[in-house]
């Protein structure tokens, strides 16, 4: 009976108010125990001491999702259905800034698109500092008009899918929403009106500056004007030599820079030239390495041209003799026997060719006298 809608409350687009709410968060939330002991026979009345006691938002928290008091309250309001006007004092309260935030939430998810924007987008402008349940347990810092861009342009918050609402510009172009005006567009206008006014100040003085001058001022203005023109002039035809002087450095500066400038164009021509010289360089000595390249190559194939003539020449002739046939002579002696004998010379035996020279004298005694040779 605890968890059931009051009899009296009526369908929210279609549904019962507490589907709004996932079924499985809705479980959580019964099984709690803030639901059980603190939500318990609560009404309209009563529901605002317990929002004034909440201390943060938040959706779920923990390893196993529990629900914050915040999502308690917010539950507890789908089921029992608070007025319009109570809903609206919850979020017009500027003394308890989380009551603000409930009254939010909860015309969030049951308001039509209209009022949403009517009521929420005032919320813009309060910039107070609120704690913030995350899902690992810990809390962080966030301001109201953060949660109330979050509920306004956001699908999903506090682990509940927001309902779909219309856009703004398209209220605005049915005609159910007017065009929203910034709370800073009045001191805006107040800046704009006051520099205008300042403006046409400044220029009335002006006028009245200009208006306010006697004739006899303006008398004595035309003469100091009419002198110093005179004075100009008469500067002028006195300077005028020193003009000429002038001119003619000014045509000598002229001629020192085309001169200067026809140097460097010189120059770059040159540079040009030299460039080109370089070019050319180099294309001979490419020409030059090609020919050379191709020489080396003319030669080594001529080489191995000749080292294959010469071995089909030698297989032509023999197996593998590198020399040609013999040739014989008239007397039946190959040419190469003929060439290979030499004369023969004789050597004498008379003993006077004999190392020993005592022993040679001694031949040569003996042969003069018709003896034999001494024989060692």
């Amino acid at each position: 009976m605890a968890n059931r809608t009051d009899p009296t409350a009526k369908n929210i687009r279609g549904t019962n108010p507490q589907n709004l709410v996932e079924k499985i968060l809705r479980t959580k939330i019964y099984q709690h125990t803030y639901w059980k002991e603190q939500c318990f026979g609560l009404t309209a009345e009563t529901l605002v001491d317990k929002a004034m006691e909440l201390d943060y938002v938040g959706g779920t928290y923990g390893g196993n999702r529990k629900p914050t008091p915040f999502m308690c309250l917010v539950m507890k309001m789908l089921q029992i259905q608070p007025e319009k006007d109570i809903v609206v004092e919850f979020i017009k309260n500027e003394d308890y800034k989380y009551v603000r935030i409930l009254g939010s939430f909860y015309l969030r998810l049951t308001g039509v698109d209209s009022d949403v924007y009517q009521y929420l987008e005032p919320l813009y402008n309060d910039y107070r500092k609120l704690r913030q349940k995350l899902g690992d347990g810990r809390f962080s810092l966030t301001h109201v008009d953060e949660v109330i861009d979050e509920l306004l342009t956001k699908d999903y918050s506090c682990d509940i899918a927001l309902p779909r609402i219309k856009k703004r510009w398209t209220l605005e172009s049915i005609g159910t929403l007017e065009p929203r005006k910034s709370a800073l567009e009045d001191d805006f206008e107040e800046e704009e009106d006051k520099e205008e006014d300042d403006q046409a100040m400044v220029e009335v003085g002006e006028k009245d500056h200009y208006r306010r001058r006697s004739p006899a001022r303006e008398r004595d203005h035309d003469r100091k004007h009419d002198s110093r023109r005179h004075r100009d002039r008469d500067n002028d035809r006195e300077c005028g030599r020193g003009s000429e002087r002038e001119r003619s450095r000014d045509r000598d500066r002229d001629r020192d820079r085309l001169y200067l400038r026809e140097d460097k164009d010189n120059g770059r021509e040159r540079a040009r030239d030299r460039d080109k010289g370089e070019d050319r360089e180099w294309d001979r000595r490419d020409r030059d390495r090609g020919r050379r390249r191709n020489r080396s190559t003319s030669r080594s194939r001529s080489r191995s041209r000749d080292r294959r003539d010469g071995r089909d020449r030698r297989k032509r002739h023999g197996r593998g003799s590198a020399s040609p046939p013999r040739r014989h002579d008239e007397d039946g002696n190959s040419r190469d026997e003929s060439r290979k004998k030499k004369p023969k010379i004789e050597k004498k035996d008379d003993g006077t060719d004999h190392p020993d020279p005592e022993i040679a004298e001694a031949n040569r005694l003996r042969a003069s006298l018709g003896l034999k040779p001494l024989r060692p």
